[in-house]
């Protein structure tokens, strides 16, 4: 059904704006309801609700409100039982009284919090097994009570050794990789591998309960070459037989013949037992779990015994041999020894397990599924190393690869690009289709949505984040044990105040509120706000939104005819933040709790601090407008990379790779040396100071990521800043209505325009300035930036005549809806009812982001074959630009004027 067709049959009504339905049948999964985990005020509890059956260990964020805890205040942790538990506490912000705003704390392993558990202002226990840390010139060791790791100082290794009760069980972590230089089905291609190469090592805590190693390095290429920097941390916690892994890696290679054909985490692993006592495990999905040994002694022509049998299976050691049966003791030599073993995961959809005897010989398929859980085990009877990767079938194409099972040494690696997949290609999706001038490149914009210029389109620069855990086993893992270890390593368990509690606290500006379904109307809203959550859940799966670059980010637009998302036209595919769904998910979990939603926010977060933003080279600091590439786009902006999108997951999670790309971003203003966003633009009114920014998204994120910084770090000058340019601001008769403001990028000071006609655009307030504003005029007192802001959010939607009265202009408005929480806004602050009203009514105009949603069943349709390759649920009127300004909308409006609805 195309636009027309479903406007034609009811799917907007003029009379009905804020009719909504129950879901169809076929949507039944996506529920108005979200189902959300029991949360006790003043109580924290596991984020899925119920404790992790491992506990291997964990790291949140919690908030305080202002004045409530000083510096060095001792905190402790009260478990379900009453008990008190060790924890290591550290401040991650600053309120502006200099009391703590945001910390991070962390549990040891093995110990049971249950599933409500409290933070007190107390001094509590040390741990009985602290994490201890040594240093020298040569290494760094690190001792959890149960394993201790060696982390050499330099060389190809990221640790020598890992060993528990005095054994080295495994050594050598090493990253690998594979590069080849062609990539064409003709070409003969030269391929290359390379190695980590250690340039720095630090220790970033040390205890009592976490400590954190931070690695920072190349990767070396035979022939001498060094590329793909990366920054790894290891994390390890009292009591934990377990390393957690955080690997971050920059592409810095040439697109055109640096096509990688791997890239993996290996390590060997000790074998101290029998062929037949040894043991390679791949927990496959819904529990699934593939177990058997180098040497099999089940279903043999003769029989070793039950008791021998049975040991095998469970992964215990076997009875002795002169127990078994000669018969069967005798001929084991001719028992085939299996030293090889592979899972792969090309897709999201398929993994296949295969073995072989050795080198040179064939490979026997043992069994398919969908998605692995990405968890394995090598070892034996008396100790192995159980390892697994995050997101593992998400992050595809992936693999698992064991080696020499059956000797002396296993060597095993973790593949995040599986060298069985076709080379990772970053190349530039099309030739430029003759787009030379700016005018070819502006109207080419007109058709695809694409803004293309040559030379930008590249991936050099962006980035990748894969997790790891090893965990050193004493002995091989039970069943039932090694899928509760994929379960943790695949959904690691996350700590989370409750919302009320975390409402009440003042973060994050008070622009959100609880769910509230105590009339019709908030029931509308709040379904539709539940509903439009799952509905994106419900998309990524069924549009398979997964992929090593692609996990975590949803798309922009949904094209009708196809019934498919516009994947492959310009501007309309991977949607890159645009509008803010980050802004969108994460206040949507603030005032829920949900689980899921904390997942899907958090995936997207994973994605585009990473993916969508340059870490490197002429484009450092800045990010990528949408794009049929996460690269693609020419328009390489701040209004993407900005730390408003990413620092709800740094404070929730204490994160520290999202953490380094908020530093990253401290400075990112300086980027507009190199690149100025609005180079295409002609007739461009001249501005004082060497740069321009513009008042809405270049503003908004250069505040927040200043904003951001500031209340890491307490840093006055961050504040000075601040207020500096929100004086700049305040004090120009235009105001936000000036449109663009000179920037020193040296002195990081604004300079006001003069005096000219109002300039206004429907999307500067629409990449986190009013979420920014709203926190500065809490933190800061600069009362004529406040009034300026003020009058922006009282005539943005005003009538003709008011704005015609006010800046001698009646400009077009445009994305009205979106725009009526800047008038719930204004009308909060000012205490004005018709203000209120004047929103609610914007906000229900039957417009692109009204609530287009009635009882007709036709208005969220299932398209199944042959109109489709698989079965979908689509609602063919809403795209993210829409669910995100109108979510953000929603709950703005609920929280601001909810009274007024």
């Amino acid at each position: 059904m195309n636009r027309r067709e479903f406007l034609k049959k009811g799917g907007v009504a003029a009379s009905l704006p804020l009719a909504l339905p129950a879901l169809n049948s076929g949507c039944a999964s996506s529920s108005p309801a979200q189902a959300t985990q029991a949360r006790q005020s003043g109580h924290l509890s596991w984020l899925e609700g119920k404790e992790p059956a491992v506990k291997a260990g964990t790291t949140w964020g919690h908030p305080w409100p202002q004045g409530a805890l000083r510096r060095e205040q001792p905190l402790s942790l009260v478990n379900a039982a009453g008990d008190k538990v060790p924890l290591q506490s550290w401040p991650t912000a600053y309120w502006p009284d200099g009391s703590i705003k945001w910390t991070a704390h962390a549990v040891p392993a093995g110990i049971s919090l249950g599933d409500q558990f409290q933070i007190k202002k107390e001094r509590g226990p040390a741990p009985n097994l602290p994490v201890r840390v040594a240093t020298s010139a040569e290494s760094i060791t690190v001792d959890t009570g149960v394993v201790t790791i060696s982390v050499p100082t330099s060389g190809e290794h990221l640790i020598s050794t890992l060993s528990r009760d005095g054994r080295t069980i495994s050594k050598n972590a090493r990253l690998v990789g594979l590069v080849q230089d062609q990539v064409e089905p003709d070409a003969v291609a030269q391929v290359f591998a390379f190695q980590s190469q250690t340039q720095t090592v630090s220790v970033e805590q040390e205890g009592p309960v976490r400590a954190v190693v931070k690695i920072e390095g190349v990767h070396q290429i035979d022939k001498g070459k060094q590329w793909l920097p990366f920054t790894l941390r290891l994390y390890l916690y009292s009591g934990a037989e377990s390393v957690r892994i955080s690997h971050s890696f920059v592409f810095d290679g040439d697109d055109q013949k640096d096509f990688i054909r791997g890239l993996g985490l290996r390590f060997d692993v000790v074998q101290r037992d029998e062929l037949y006592d040894r043991h390679v495990r791949f927990v496959g999905e819904n529990d699934g779990l593939w177990a058997e040994s180098p040497q099999g002694i089940t279903g043999l022509r003769r029989d070793p015994g039950k008791a021998v049998r049975d040991a095998q299976i469970a992964g215990r050691k076997t009875p002795p041999l002169s127990e078994w049966p000669s018969d069967v003791s005798s001929r084991l030599k001719w028992v085939p020894v299996w030293n090889d073993f592979t899972l792969s995961q090309l897709t999201a959809n398929g993994f296949a397990i295969k073995k072989r005897t050795k080198a040179g010989h064939g490979w026997i398929n043992a069994d398919q599924g969908q998605r692995a859980a990405g968890t394995a085990y090598v070892g034996g009877a008396s100790g192995g190393v159980l390892f697994g990767m995050r997101d593992f079938w998400q992050l595809h194409p992936v693999q698992i690869d064991i080696r020499n099972a059956g000797q002396e040494e296993a060597e095993a690696t973790l593949w995040f690009w599986s060298p069985e997949a076709p080379p990772m290609d970053v190349r530039f999706y099309h030739d430029g289709l003759g787009q030379e001038t700016y005018e070819q490149q502006l109207d080419a914009l007109r058709i695809t949505y694409e803004d293309y210029e040559p030379g930008f389109g590249t991936a050099y620069g962006v980035a990748r984040t894969t997790d790891f855990v090893l965990c050193v086993m004493g002995a091989t893992p039970s069943r039932t044990t090694s899928v509760n270890w994929a379960r943790e390593i695949n959904t690691p368990g996350q700590v989370m105040a409750a919302p009320e509690d975390i409402l009440k606290t003042g973060v994050f500006g008070g622009l959100w509120s609880l769910p509230d379904r105590s009339s019709p109307k908030k029931k509308q809203i709040e379904d539709r706000l539940a509903w439009q959550v799952n509905y994106y859940r419900q998309q990524v799966d069924q549009r398979h939104w997964y992929g090593f670059w692609d996990y975590g980010d949803v798309m922009h637009t949904y094209d009708v005819d196809r019934h498919v998302w516009r994947y492959d036209i310009g501007g309309y595919a991977w949607d890159n933040s645009e509008l803010s769904p980050d802004l969108w998910l994460w206040y949507s979990f603030l005032r829920s709790g949900d689980a899921a939603t904390f997942r899907l926010a958090e995936a997207m977060t994973r994605h585009n601090r990473d993916v969508d933003i340059y870490h490197l080279g002429r484009f450092k600091g800045l990010g990528t407008r949408h794009n049929v590439q996460h690269w693609g786009c020419s328009a390489k902006q701040l209004r993407i990379s900005t730390a408003a999108y990413r620092r709800f997951h740094y404070f929730l999670t204490g994160d520290d790779r999202t953490g380094d790309v908020l530093n990253e971003v401290i400075d990112a203003g300086e980027a507009l040396t190199r690149v100025d966003p609005t180079r295409k633009l002609a007739n461009r009114e001249p501005v004082p100071g060497p740069e321009r920014m513009q008042v809405g998204t270049d503003w908004g994120s250069v505040a927040s990521n200043w904003l951001t910084a500031w209340e890491r770090t307490g840093d006055d000058q961050y504040r000075q800043r601040l207020i500096g340019a929100m004086r700049t601001i305040g004090g120009n008769a235009d105001g936000f209505f000036a449109g663009t403001y000179g920037f020193d990028p040296t002195t990081k000071k604004l300079f006001a325009p003069a005096d000219g006609e109002a300039q206004v655009s429907h999307l500067s307030a629409v990449f986190g300035l009013v979420e920014i504003n709203a926190e500065l005029i809490q933190l800061l007192d600069v009362p004529e930036y406040k009034a300026a802001w003020l009058r922006y959010c009282r005539l943005y939607n005003a009538s003709d005549k008011e704005k015609i009265a006010a800046v001698g202009k009646a400009f077009g408005t445009h994305l009205e809806a979106p725009h009526s929480r800047l008038t719930a806004y204004a009308a909060a602050q000012n205490k004005d009812s018709a203000l209120a009203k004047r929103a609610w009514k914007e906000f229900r105009l039957p417009q692109e982001f009204a609530l287009q949603w009635t009882g007709d069943h036709q208005a969220i349709l299932d398209v199944k074959g042959p109109q489709v390759l698989n079965p979908v649920v689509e609602a063919p009127w809403l795209s993210t630009n829409d669910s995100s300004q109108w979510g953000l909308a929603a709950i703005q409006n609920l929280a601001l004027i909810g009274n007024a609805l």
